[in-house]
Parts: structure tokens; C-alpha cells; sequence
């Protein structure tokens, strides 16, 4: 199957490199983004043009972040959909035309989305280089792995973007990235990720609080989903469990029945659902032992309609964060002061 893929995404890299000259290079423009206000989002069409740096990411989260360090002097296309299992997503032919264009391809890593690494690696022009963020964060000694991404797979958890300080390393690294492919314009964004990082400095300091307001006996999460092993080990909460594997199937009938046990011998309250992906098995774990379910986290689609304000990054952490410390006996209202539009200056 891996090798069919291959041929595709090759074939279809000829194909575009024929039509397109996306194996040439080129030097960077004198300066860039003099139009004023051109991007609208992760969604831009990219066009390999001069006056912006063309900039091509995956998943929503990875997306917002770029959005608020390049602002108005980047085109933004996001290749992964919101609400999409970027585990198994196929980038399709249209998203090779978005890489081709790319002046720079900004992945998470750690073996998350290598259907779109093939298809960038076969699309991409020579000089276009491919930056991989959570690779660039932690070492391999600060891998995690767990029940969806066990070490005999090889394959670390790769959600580095729920622990709110690799978030600002991540923005740190964009950063740097976006000014050494469009040095003109590098007090720009060396400003928007200092507003970016105030804000994710306050939204860290509210996690810290919120954390603190929940009894300690019930820092505990059962989730849809292994995302929030790193956020886990920088708040001080202990993940017993997860439902869905990272290739999204159920767990076997034994291990729900452990994990029955283990939430009725630890006294978890509450277990937490997808409000993006519905999970009838775990809703049966929270009937079968007595915990609160809540369906409604999210890992890699910010609230709200593409291009509402509240669909950011800040805004996934600040509606994740009410709804689980609330959920575990904590404070809510400590994270309503948090401003979640967007950060970048004109």
C-alpha cells in the first residue's frame, strides 16, 4: 500500500513540475506583504508568487500559530482539514498544487502526517525546504508513548501543541523560519511573536491556576484520544487511559473492562469525548462506571466556523480548559478573561 502511494505522489510531482517549474529555484524577493492585509486564514490559495512568502502547514492548531507570527506578510494554506484524523488523512491532488507553490512546508513531525510528508517531499521545489516543528522541540529521550502509540510501534505521541510551552516553541521556531526566507520583513514577525507569547505566557499562567483549583485527587484524565500526554506532564495530571488508537479504532472488549475497574477504583468523575469525533464506547465506560461524560474536547480543531474569531489556537486550549477543570471539580472562571482573536499587527 506504501509503495502504491509512492508512485502516485511522484507521478503526480512530474506531472505539476511540467506544468509549473517547481523544480526550479529562485532568490527570495526584495521585500514582501506590501499589499496590507492579502491573507484571510489557513486557507489561502498559495501561488508561488513574489509579493508574499507562500507558506504551507497541516493541522488547525500548527496553522493558527503561523497565521499570528506571519500576519499579513504570508500567504497560509493549512492541508489537513479541520476535523480530520491527521494520522490517516490522504492529501489529495489539489494539495499538491499547494505544496509545489510553497516557499516553505511547516509539519508537526514525530511520524504524524506522512502521507502529506510523501506527497511534499515529491511536490516541492528545490528550494523549498520542509520544517519539521515537533522534531526541532524535544529530544528522544522526551518522547512519549502510550496506549494509542505504544514504543514497539516506534511511533512517539506526537501532540506536542496541547503543552502551551512547546505551543510557544513552536511560534519561536516559525518565527526564525519566516525571517530567514524573508529577511525585509523580520521586526514583523519578531513583533506579532512577542504579542503571540504574552498571550500564550497568560494562558499558561490560567492552566497553572485552574490546575490548582482541582482537587488533587481527581487530576486525572480518560480521554477519546492520547493528545494530552505532554500537557499532562507539564500540569501535573496522570492519563489512565484512552479510548480510540491513533488509527481511530476501539479498544477490545477487555480493555474496556479495564478501564471500567480502574475509573470506578480510582474515583475518576468525569471522562472526556470528542466533540469532533463521537465515541459510543467510551460514553458506555462512563455509563458502566459511574463517571461524567463530556464529549465536547478538542485536539486539532479550534471552536467555532473557519473564520470566526474564536477559531484559534488560544481558543481550542481556553474552551478545553473550561470544560475539563470545570468537568474535575476546578474553577472555570479563571480562564474567562483570556482574549482569544487573533494577536498579529498590521
Amino acid at each position: 500500500m506504501r509503495s502504491a502511494r509512492l508512485i502516485f505522489v511522484l507521478s503526480l510531482s512530474s506531472m505539476l513540475a511540467a506544468c509549473s517549474g517547481s523544480g526550479s529555484t529562485s532568490a527570495p524577493p526584495a521585500s514582501r506583504g506590501t499589499s496590507g492585509g492579502a491573507s484571510l486564514g489557513w486557507y489561502d490559495e498559495l501561488t508561488g508568487g513574489s509579493d508574499e512568502l507562500d507558506v504551507a502547514t497541516t493541522v488547525a492548531p500548527i496553522s493558527s500559530l503561523a497565521r499570528n507570527i506571519g500576519g499579513n506578510r504570508i500567504r497560509l494554506h493549512g492541508i489537513v482539514p479541520d476535523a480530520t484524523n491527521s494520522h490517516t488523512f490522504e492529501p489529495s491532488p489539489s494539495d499538491a498544487r499547494h505544496l509545489a507553490a510553497a516557499d516553505l512546508i511547516i509539519v508537526n513531525g514525530l511520524h504524524l502526517e506522512q502521507p502529506t510528508l510523501d506527497l511534499a517531499e515529491a511536490s516541492k521545489k528545490a528550494s523549498t525546504s520542509i520544517k519539521m516543528l515537533g522534531d526541532d522541540t524535544i529530544s528522544q529521550d522526551e518522547w512519549l508513548f502510550d496506549f494509542s502509540f505504544p514504543e514497539s510501534e516506534g511511533d512517539p505521541n506526537p501532540h506536542l501543541w496541547m503543552n502551551v510551552t512547546y505551543a510557544l516553541r513552536y511560534a519561536e521556531l516559525m518565527r526564525d523560519w519566516f525571517s530567514e526566507a524573508d529577511p525585509p520583513n523580520k521586526d514583523y514577525y519578531a513583533s506579532n511573536y512577542d504579542k503571540l507569547k504574552a498571550r500564550l505566557d497568560e494562558l499558561d499562567g490560567m492552566i497553572r491556576q485552574g490546575v490548582a483549583s482541582v482537587p488533587e485527587q481527581n487530576r486525572k484524565l480518560l480521554t477519546y484520544h492520547d493528545s494530552w500526554a505532554y500537557w499532562a506532564r507539564k500540569y501535573g495530571f496522570k492519563v489512565i487511559g484512552a479510548v480510540q488508537a491513533s488509527d481511530f479504532s476501539d479498544p477490545s472488549p477487555q480493555e474496556v473492562a479495564r478501564l471500567i475497574d480502574q475509573i470506578k477504583a480510582e474515583k475518576v468523575p468525569a471522562v472526556f469525548g470528542s466533540e469532533v469525533f463521537p465515541s459510543p464506547v467510551l460514553e458506555q465506560i462512563a455509563r458502566e462506571s459511574g463517571a461524567k461524560f463530556v464529549d465536547a474536547l478538542r485536539d486539532d480543531e479550534p471552536p467555532g466556523a473557519e473564520r470566526a474569531p474564536e477559531h484559534t489556537y488560544l481558543g481550542m486550549l481556553k474552551k478545553d480548559m473550561q470544560v475539563m477543570i470545570e468537568a474535575l471539580g476546578g474553577d472555570p472562571k479563571i480562564f474567562d478573561a483570556l482574549v482569544v482573536t487573533d494577536t498579529y499587527g498590521s
